[in-house]
């Protein structure tokens, strides 16, 4: 049974596997939870080709508008939050599916600013991050004085940028980083995802005091070998201790939708600033580890 009489309109952008999984379930699972997918972006659109409707299909972030949506969920790359993710909340709610784009505060600041001029909330997927429930209770209770994330993968699972593109493993295990999170992000922007929800869980510490830590160990699977489920969804959206009644009519629709579509795991949360009232949600993902 559909959960609303009116659709709720989601947009996808980024097809990679995440976003092959999240259109999947749309189109599939959609219609009974009261979702319509009204569009699907990506930077390279033959990737979509003859697995996406042509309908769904939209070749330019700037007409976006045009479908009318009411959540767009990004799960591309960081610069496409950098590049469009103000200009989308002109439009739609945002989800933030590459929390290291936040990590540049010139990027986070607009974010906040258009979230509050245009009335759309932003949302920020946790990804890998368990025990965020945790973080927060510590950071609002005044009693977490440091956070340290250490990522540790096969040096075939990095996908890195600037200095850390060119470093080398010649030893089994190789700390690549190791220091304030926010200055990781540009340089690990597909790897720093998980350390980037660590520093918005605990706002107190932020992007310049939780410490992430990067190792390359040759003594890990490298990814593909990792990914038995080739489905990286598991859960959608799950609110902080408080009841959907709370939050503004158009808040109860696409997003409380989407977490009926895996309820197996337990809720988790991260923090991000929304409009108000502040809204605190989470996506969780399966990764490999």
């Amino acid at each position: 049974m559909a959960l609303s009489t009116v659709p709720r309109k989601v947009g996808i952008v980024g097809y990679g596997r995440l976003g092959q999984s999240l259109v999947s379930h749309l189109l599939t699972q959609g219609p009974e939870l009261g979702l319509e997918l009204v569009f699907v972006w990506n930077r390279d659109p033959g990737r979509m080709a003859g697995s996406v409707p042509p309908s769904l299909q939209l070749q330019s972030l700037a007409a976006l508008g045009e479908r009318h949506p009411d959540l767009v969920v990004e799960v591309a790359h960081p610069k496409i939050i950098q590049e469009s993710g103000a200009e989308i909340l002109r439009y739609a709610d945002l989800l933030v599916g590459s929390p290291s784009a936040l990590a540049d505060q010139t990027t986070e600041q607009q974010l906040l600013e258009a979230s509050h001029r245009w009335s759309h909330a932003v949302f920020v997927a946790r990804g890998a991050l368990w025990g965020t429930e945790d973080i927060t209770r510590l950071d609002e209770a005044g009693g977490l004085q440091s956070l340290r994330v250490t990522m540790a993968t096969h040096p075939d699972g990095f996908r890195l940028e600037g200095p850390l593109a060119t470093a080398h493993s010649t030893r089994p295990r190789t700390v690549l980083y190791e220091g304030p999170v926010r200055g990781l992000c540009p340089f690990a922007p597909r790897n720093s995802n998980t350390m980037a929800a660590a520093a918005l869980a605990a706002p107190s510490l932020g992007f310049d005091r939780v410490i992430g830590v990067l190792v390359a160990d040759f003594r890990l699977l490298p990814a593909p070998l990792q990914a038995g489920d080739p489905s990286l969804l598991r859960s959608f959206l799950i609110p902080k201790r408080t009841s959907s009644t709370h939050l503004p009519p158009h808040h109860q629709g696409p997003a409380a939708a989407l977490a009926s579509v895996s309820p197996d795991l337990p809720p988790v949360l991260v923090n991000i600033g929304g409009s108000s009232p502040r809204v605190v949600w989470c996506l969780i993902t399966s990764l490999p580890l």
